[in-house]
């Protein structure tokens, strides 16, 4: 019997005042902002910045948007190149870039194995500092993915504190800030951490200070603003020994301090900075197109709690013979809390996730799927059906079992591997190929990239043929988070594309 994948599922947001709503662009299949949509409300890298957590004298949340800074610095508006490209992995070994805070941070993004095909370094640098700013108590800035990796180093444009008012200002030109969007992103990214002495000895010149933090308190909020204007700074780029490093006093007053007052206000730094930061993650080379920003999770439905609540997954069989003209049906099987990170709690969210466990004739199989959410309250039923089309299924010769793959524990060596198994609606003629994606690198120093590896699937003899289909097989990484199917049945070509190995459920077995 063809079992459906996993994936089909519907997520009902409950405890808003609501309405129907969805995200306007968003059309399934979209791989791409699903995942990102996911990273920001239900991955797991906001684990570390949440309440501004401590690391080394400064905050996790201040390294995070530090090197988001530092990465985005090689943009040049003049002529497109540079910007948020993940460059910053090959630029480590300049001054400007000192500080063990950025192999951390690095190695932080490394750690959580959340590259994709469509989301690299450069997307979880700008995820990072997202994280940091809200983590800290700071604005909640939309996030928007498809940033390209460079896969070189860019010029060496941070500016420096060494450096002259006129200097400063160019580099921020370049970058495409004026000169009063110049003092805002300084100081909305100086309320967070500070100078350490071992990094900047000729900022910091007492070597029993190991670290000089911006101002007085760890949140992202305007107290490196209000100190500089009572004259209480602490901040050494403003009142440091060093006169030629006193950028930040440079910057801050060069509009006769005109915009640091203006910022006296929380409400006015934390909407300009959010505003700032936004365009400063989103600045990237020309020629790279990033998503709609999102704001809130998309193509959902928003109501009230309500326990008698029933969702029904309907389906189109391919053949229009075997389902009725309104569809096959299945109830749901379960739902199951979603657990937001801190930025969905922030907004309030709360959720359900509705499970389907369908039984499809392998015969007639299906076309597409929709769901029907019925209140049982005299209301009409809500139809989620993907802005009419319903969620169709392309394909039906060539696709991951996940009934037939497994999770595979080795107990004597302590290791795992994912056993794929591939139906393919032929026979053992056909030929089946598998490009597998694993975000896991063994280099033990930056640059962080990915392994891709293509191997050829072969027949599974533990799996023999079954309603018209034939197994394939092949071992691969347990890391492995993403999926590329190809075969050829019959002369004809096929491919499962960007299959998410993190949303199946394969049975574990251990041998």
């Amino acid at each position: 019997m063809l079992r459906t994948p996993r994936v089909l599922y519907a997520i009902i947001y409950t405890g808003l005042a609501g309405v129907a709503y969805s995200f306007p662009t968003f059309q399934w299949p979209n791989p791409q902002l699903a995942y990102a949509d996911n990273q920001l409300y239900e991955g797991v890298l906001d684990i570390l910045a949440q309440n501004c957590p401590a690391r080394d004298n400064t905050t996790i949340n201040a390294e995070w948007l530090r090197i988001a800074y530092h990465d985005m610095s090689t943009h040049d508006v003049d002529d497109g190149t540079g910007g948020l490209d993940a460059s910053i992995q090959y630029e480590l070994d300049r001054p400007q870039n000192i500080g063990q805070g950025m192999f951390d941070s690095l190695n932080d993004f490394k750690a959580f194995n959340i590259l994709a095909p469509f989301f690299g370094m450069a997307d979880t640098i700008a995820l990072g500092a997202v994280f940091a700013v809200a983590g800290c108590g700071g604005p909640l800035i939309p996030f928007s993915a498809g940033r390209v990796d460079a896969t070189e180093a860019g010029p060496a444009t941070v500016p420096e504190p060494q450096q002259d008012l006129a200097s400063h200002t160019e580099a921020f030109r370049r970058q495409g800030f004026t000169p009063t969007e110049m003092i805002g992103l300084v100081a909305c990214g100086h309320t967070l951490g500070g100078v350490r002495q071992v990094d900047f000895p000729l900022v910091v010149t007492d070597p029993e200070d190991v670290l000089q933090t911006f101002d007085t308190t760890i949140d992202f909020d305007n107290a490196v603003v209000s100190e500089y204007l009572q004259n209480t700074t602490q901040n050494i780029l403003v009142v440091g020994p060093n006169v030629t490093t006193r950028s930040d006093f440079r910057i801050f007053s060069s509009d006769g301090n005109e915009t640091m007052q203006s910022f006296l206000s929380s409400n006015t730094f934390n909407e300009t900075c959010g505003n700032l930061i936004q365009r400063m993650i989103n600045t990237v080379p020309s020629g790279v197109t990033l998503t709609q920003p999102i704001s809130e999770p998309f193509d959902y439905v928003v109501m009230t709690d309500n326990p008698s609540r029933t969702v029904t997954m309907l389906w189109a069989d391919r053949q229009g013979s075997f389902c009725p003209s309104t569809g096959c049906t299945t109830p749901s099987t379960d739902n199951l809390q979603v657990f937001f990170t801190f930025i969905g709690t922030m907004q309030g969210l709360t959720a359900d996730r509705y499970v389907f466990n369908a039984t499809i004739d392998p015969t007639t199989s299906i076309s597409k799927f929709w769901f029907e959410i019925n209140e049982n309250d005299g209301s009409d039923p809500i139809v989620v059906d993907n802005g009419g089309s319903g969620f169709v299924v392309e394909q039906d010769s060539v696709f991951v079992d996940n009934g037939r793959s497994e999770n595979v524990f080795v107990s004597p060596s302590f290791t795992d591997f994912i056993k794929v198994v591939v139906g393919v609606r032929g026979d053992a003629s056909s030929s089946v190929a598998i490009t597998t994606f694993d975000p896991n690198s063994d280099a033990t120093t930056p640059p962080y990239l990915p392994t891709i590896t293509t191997t050829n699937l072969q027949l599974d003899e533990s799996n023999p043929a079954e309603g018209g289909f034939t197994f394939f097989t092949a071992n691969i990484s347990g890391s492995v988070n993403f999926v590329n199917i190809s075969g050829n049945v019959g002369g004809v070509s096929y491919t499962q594309e960007n299959y998410d190995m993190s949303v199946v459920g394969f049975p574990f077995v251990t041998v």
